[in-house]
């Protein structure tokens, strides 16, 4: 069986019409529009940005005086919005980034959604983030998991506010058109105990026996600063580059972390600057110590403690830090590398700085109660 061309006729317009035809028929001509769609290189609309910590850090104190946490909104989040979307309130095309802010003795009620999401730990004690019934604790320059379609609560049972990094695939789950969110019918979830991932992986190359792997995710749901710091420590001493990155992975699999979403660290001694890398797929920066400059297509960013930043797509990127330097890191590598998509070069030279970044004022921060 086939189609029976004979019956087809030519509709007898001209070029200009045939265009007004497709359109209102809704279609639209591919050799109008090649060139936009099929470019040499990536052209991201996402803007390369810089967020300061002493911009955001009065807006979320002002927001935990004013913003309750009531069920409906059950978060007190800044999204950092890239001036380069429109108006969306996401860091990249693919990556939300945000700073969420947990007053003493307060809850943030549980609920679930079809996003992945991460908590990097700036500033504060007292607080645990509970996953599926294990009772994360947050201390500064922890990273802690919530993999998609988790149950989590965040619970500050001490007495300072808990402020932390919000890393969500969420455009790119929203792109796809799959969202998916629930409340859970208690406020808080049941416990089950605290920091049970962590006692099931206990050491490196040890798991309690049994214990099932996660296919999707890492079973380990919180990835203590000790931890990090000794293996950043360890790999720093073995030569003099100025920068040495780990990444976050899966310990039953050795992949990432959570299958959208890639989680680094990088420290950068003072002094050198690295070398002018891109790669396809953008990257959120959030500085935990020290201050130094970024570098992208050209454009100086300098950043110090509480800053967060952003590079788009295939730009020319490098690094130099003032100061010792640990940068925490999100980015949408996993899923470039699933789809064969991802890829990366080092230029032979430097790239020149032409200009230097000037910070936004309190408008770029926008007030959301998501994730």
């Amino acid at each position: 069986m086939s189609i029976n061309m004979s019956t087809a006729y030519t509709v007898d317009v001209d070029y200009h019409e045939l265009c007004g035809a497709l359109a209102a028929k809704s279609m639209q001509p591919l050799w109008r529009m090649a060139s936009t769609l099929l470019t040499d290189v990536p052209l991201p609309t996402t803007e390369a940005w810089l967020w300061k910590w002493q911009t955001i850090l009065p807006l979320a104190k002002r927001a935990g005086e004013v913003v309750t946490l009531d069920r409906g909104g059950d978060r007190r989040v800044l999204a950092l919005a890239n001036p380069g979307l429109d108006g969306l309130p996401f860091t990249s095309r693919t990556l939300w980034s945000a700073i969420q802010y947990l007053g003493p003795h307060e809850s943030a009620p549980a609920h679930r959604h079809s996003p992945a999401a991460i908590r990097f730990v700036l500033s504060g004690s007292g607080a645990a983030t509970s996953v599926e019934g294990d009772a994360c604790t947050m201390a500064p320059g922890d990273l802690i998991l919530t993999p998609n379609w988790n149950w989590h609560d965040h619970n500050n049972a001490g007495d300072e506010p808990v402020v932390w990094f919000d890393g969500l695939d969420l455009p790119l789950v929203s792109t796809l058109e799959t969202i998916f969110f629930e409340n859970h019918p208690q406020e808080t979830q049941d416990i089950d105990g605290a920091n049970v991932s962590q006692d099931r992986f206990a050491a490196p190359g040890l798991r309690e026996l049994g214990v099932p792997s996660q296919p999707a995710h890492s079973p380990l749901l919180r990835y203590p600063w000790v931890d990090t710091d000794r293996a950043l420590t360890a790999l720093q001493q073995r030569d003099d580059r100025p920068l040495v990155s780990l990444e976050f992975t899966n310990p039953t699999t050795g992949g990432p972390a959570l299958p959208s979403l890639g989680c680094e660290m990088h420290r950068l001694r003072p002094g050198g600057r690295t070398a002018t890398r891109r790669t396809t797929g953008s990257s959120v920066y959030c500085v935990f110590g020290g201050s130094g400059t970024t570098v992208i297509d050209g454009e100086a960013f300098e950043w110090a403690a509480g800053d967060v930043f952003v590079t788009p797509s295939w730009s020319r990127v490098d690094h130099q830090a003032h100061e010792p330097a640990d940068v925490f890191a999100i980015s949408d590598r996993p899923v470039l590398q699933l789809l064969h998509l991802y890829a990366e070069e080092e230029l032979a030279t430097p790239q020149e700085v032409e200009r230097t970044f000037v910070p936004a004022g309190p408008e770029t921060v926008v007030a959301e109660a998501v994730t």
